[in-house]
């Protein structure tokens, strides 16, 4: 071991005459705890925001969509699966109806969104098989309807019952409730209802024609590029866009409250790193003797600045193990056992999700309280290198 690390664990780890160093010593190592702690768990938060939401959006959108400006038709239907199926990133496709409509409960009137599937190739392009709770897919014939978990509790609605749905033109229809289903989701639940992709035609009155074709891929994260070279071939009569595109500001909301988050937070370690300087400082005037002896025997500057460098350090890794290992400890304890919920109707899921990233996130966050951590040892060990012998030793 280094002189100069073997000195710095004596003067930590020494009964000192004063205990006011150590008590400041050990506050140093707590504020820096509890910052790495603060930090680690708020970032798992919002990293599981950031990867529930992404799950739930694949989930309930496909992962490109190929809208007509006027509709598909048949034609060109035929026409697009001809030529993107050709790409081997593809695995699935589905046409699909989309539209606004209302639906009439007693004396309410609620805005749906109404979507209308081939319930046979659906589930190969979204979730929506495995988020019904009630009911099957295969019962989605003409006339049927699938509606969300929230909004069949605000209607009072269940499975068998009649929903009045009335079309754009506001021609009344009357659908059997065949399946409910629950994304996670509020707002989809809430807002969206599945029907027959010839009754969502009947309805919107589109005829023959589908509003576009979702898409499913191999890989999500190949979407920017396979629409790109979707586009190209297709050319510019249809709207391209990917499940990224569509939620952009979710992604870009999320993004930005993750660094603001990770700023806030780091002025906490960066207060913590405050007391680990008046903890240096006062160390110094303590050890003036020590450092006045180790120079006279030969001691360079460079390594009395280097002993002072290395006792800060320990307390900046004292303090972010500590605080690393907390902060785990306690995102797993509420990953495993969720004791926060959140209000569905607030927010878009009912628990807090969370998230242990190692890299970068964790990994991130010790390197930053490292490296803060060495920066506020630079002016106190500086102090101690610039002492002379002579000065360190005149009133001895």
């Amino acid at each position: 071991m280094k002189a100069e690390l073997f000195i710095s664990w004596r003067y930590l780890l020494t009964k000192r005459k004063e205990k006011f160093i150590s008590l400041i010593s050990l506050i140093s190592i707590l504020g820096v705890a509890i910052g790495v702690a603060a930090l680690i768990i708020v970032i798992a938060v919002m990293t599981g925001f950031d990867n529930d939401l992404r799950e739930k959006i694949v989930g309930n959108y496909s992962h490109i969509t190929i809208a007509g400006y006027n509709g598909i038709d048949k034609k060109e239907y035929d026409n697009i699966v001809n030529i993107i199926t050709k790409n081997p990133h593809i695995k699935s496709i589905s046409p699909y109806a989309q539209g606004q409509t209302l639906i009439k409960q007693e004396n309410r009137v609620f805005a749906v969104g109404l979507k209308g599937i081939d319930p046979t190739s659906e589930s190969g392009v979204t979730k929506i098989k495995q988020y019904l709770i009630q009911g099957n897919l295969n019962n989605l014939e003409e006339g049927g309807v699938i509606i969300g978990r929230e909004l069949a509790l605000y209607l009072g609605l269940g499975l068998n019952t009649n929903l009045a749905i009335y079309s754009p033109f506001t021609k009344l229809n009357n659908l059997k409730i065949v399946g409910i289903f629950n994304s996670g989701m509020y707002d989809y639940d809430m807002n969206l209802i599945f029907t027959n992709l010839k009754t969502a035609q009947d309805i919107l009155g589109l005829g023959e024609r589908t509003s576009a074709i979702a898409v499913k891929l191999d890989n999500i994260y190949l979407a920017d590029k396979i629409k790109d070279e979707l586009a190209k071939t297709l050319g510019f009569k249809f709207n391209l866009k990917t499940w990224m595109e569509i939620n952009t500001n979710f992604f870009a909301a999320l993004k930005l409250e993750k660094l603001t988050m990770f700023i806030i937070l780091t002025l906490i370690i960066l207060v913590a790193s405050f007391n680990i300087i008046s903890t240096l400082v006062v160390m110094v005037m303590e050890k003036t003797k020590d450092i006045g002896i180790l120079k006279s025997i030969g001691m360079s500057s460079a390594r009395i600045k280097a002993m002072f460098v290395y006792v800060g350090l320990i307390i900046g890794s004292l303090g972010t193990i500590l605080g690393a290992a907390g902060g785990i400890v306690l995102c797993g304890l509420l990953k495993k056992y969720q004791f926060i919920k959140l209000p569905p109707d607030i927010y878009y899921i009912d628990r807090l999700p969370v998230s242990i990233e190692l890299w970068p996130d964790i990994a991130l966050i010790v390197i930053v309280a490292i490296f803060i951590t060495l920066i506020s040892t630079i002016y106190p060990a500086a102090k101690a290198a610039g002492l002379k012998p002579v000065e360190a030793l005149r009133y001895e």
